[in-house]
């Protein structure tokens, strides 16, 4: 690796000068601690990078798209002068293999690039025009014109699962900084280096760009003391987080005790509901066992999206379970991003299996540090009586549920909110079974039909979000351009002289874009 890394938290262009150790990478597989130790922000720190944040975001959020659009694609440029320093220091610190680091920087990099092309063309804001109407009984109608502004300075909470896409520059802060809004960003204590180099890669852009100082900052001392006093500051504004339950939940109570309560945007937990219709074991109970077995361990079962939960029509589907069986009990285990994650799957497996009712179908046997595949099976009523069979497996195991169409479709309703909920069948059932469609639509953010929730897409029409605790708000998505509005608020203008507008709100539309006005798209 090229880039010395110094431990130490980025406060907008300078470096942090903390003297108290709050952590160091682990190597997942060997337990061996990496360099450097990792200094916590000291508290005038962490008001020094929200107070910069705050006084950069006036000059920030003003700015015009293209400006904006070329500070996210020279951060995207920044990260992949650093590509070979990522692929050699995050497998040392998450486990991940190399071709992981190396597609989660591409994705990393793309985001960032997908989103200045959103602000750069500009009709995101969702201008909207009404002329007045003078003349109009029994009460004149006024000028009025709004379009989305920027919210104010973001906290972003980086995810230990996705050392780059979902942390320093990943899609919380790319739709931030899309929005104009300055985004101070809390280190995960997984992966510390990773962070520091995508952080140093932020920094770099920012001044390459003429940003204002404050436009970023990272932050080291972990989210239950550095994150909540971030969060607690009067000058944070929303808060974008991916990771555990407990933790967003935190967050949401920090946020919502303030004198001025914020949005928080959490992505915590979810088993992600697989629905196995006949028509679809017909086909090839053994394809589809296979192609569920690959969904279900890839990235060993440490992605949001693998499938936890398998509903299957009682009395089918014995070639499928067969076959699953056979693939998990040979199953290779994979070393965990870390001992906190490992210990937490090893627990939940533990407590499913000692379920009364519960079956294990298969378990494969995992040394230190690892996770191994594991799949149980219980009835459908067992299920609804027994709340820790609902709970998510963080990591390479599923539950397969046995009934009846109709009672699996009146048991959908019971489940907590959901990022995904998948189908397989054919489409004529999915026609004849649209009830149950329209119940898994209640309750999950991204349905799919014959196809498996991993593999995120990341593009505009992607929704990864859920009702709750799939996520805190199930109105919007971590993934994808529409992420950019949590970090935006509706603002009118009434009555104003033209040349006082906005320019995406000027009668001659200077910047092109697409508006609504007296009703009609133009």
């Amino acid at each position: 690796m090229t880039t010395q890394l110094l431990g130490t938290s980025i406060i907008g262009f300078s470096r942090g000068s903390g003297s108290d150790v709050c952590g160091q990478a682990i190597h997942p597989a060997s337990g061996g601690k990496l360099e450097p130790a990792y200094l916590a922000a000291t508290a005038d720190e962490v008001n020094r990078a929200v107070e910069l944040a705050g006084l950069a975001f006036p000059a920030y959020s003003t700015l015009p798209g293209a400006q904006r659009g070329a500070f996210l694609r020279a951060i995207a440029e920044e990260i992949e002068k650093i590509a070979e320093d990522i692929a050699v220091r995050g497998p040392q610190e998450t486990g991940l293999p190399e071709a992981r680091l190396r597609g989660e920087t591409a994705r990393t990099t793309g985001q960032l690039r997908m989103f200045a092309a959103l602000v750069e063309e500009g009709s995101w804001v969702d201008a909207r025009i009404e002329h007045a109407q003078p003349e109009r009984q029994p009460v004149p109608k006024p000028d009025l014109r709004s379009m989305h502004r920027a919210l104010g300075p973001v906290a972003v909470f980086c995810a230990s699962n996705f050392p780059l896409a979902f942390s320093v520059a990943g899609g919380d802060t790319a739709a931030a900084l899309a929005a104009g809004c300055p985004a101070v960003v809390i280190a995960h204590q997984s992966h510390p280096g990773v962070a520091e180099l995508v952080g140093s890669a932020v920094m770099r852009a920012a001044l390459a760009t003429n940003m204002p100082e404050g436009v970023f900052s990272l932050l080291y001392g972990g989210g239950r003391t550095v994150g909540i006093s971030v969060v607690q500051h009067p000058v944070i504004q929303a808060v974008g987080f991916t990771g555990s339950r407990s933790g967003g939940t935190s967050l949401m109570a920090a946020a919502a005790n303030r004198e001025q309560p914020i949005p928080v945007y959490a992505e915590m937990s979810s088993v992600n509901p697989v629905v196995i219709l006949p028509g679809a074991l017909e086909r090839s109970e053994v394809a589809l066992a296979e192609a569920f077995f690959g969904s279900l361990t890839l990235g060993v079962g440490q992605f949001c999206t693998n499938p936890g939960l398998v509903f299957l029509p009682e009395g089918k589907g014995f070639g499928f379970i067969e076959r699953l069986r056979e693939l998990v009990t040979a199953a290779t285990p994979g070393t965990m991003l870390s001992p906190a994650i490992c210990q937490a799957y090893a627990d939940t497996v533990e407590a499913i299996s000692s379920t009364e009712g519960v079956q294990t179908i298969a378990r494969a046997t995992a040394g230190d540090g690892q996770g191994a595949a594991a799949v149980f099976s219980v009835s459908l009523r067992r299920f609804l009586e027994a709340d820790v069979l609902r709970s998510e497996m963080f990591g390479p195991g599923t539950l397969i549920v046995r009934g009846s169409l109709e009672e699996i479709e009146a048991a959908i309703p019971e489940l907590e909110g959901q990022l995904t909920a998948t189908v397989h069948g054919t489409s004529e059932e999915l026609a004849a079974n649209a009830s149950l469609v329209a119940a898994l639509e209640s309750r999950a953010g991204r349905l799919i039909f014959n196809s498996f929730p991993t593999g995120v897409e990341v593009c505009h029409s992607m929704v990864h979000g859920g009702p709750f605790p799939a996520t805190s708000d199930g109105r919007s998505t971590s993934v994808g351009t529409m992420a950019i509005h949590r970090f935006t608020r509706a603002v009118a203008w009434q009555g104003f002289p033209d040349a006082c507008l906005p320019a995406e709100l000027q009668e001659v539309n200077p910047r092109g874009i697409r508006r609504l006005v007296d009703g009609q798209f133009v």
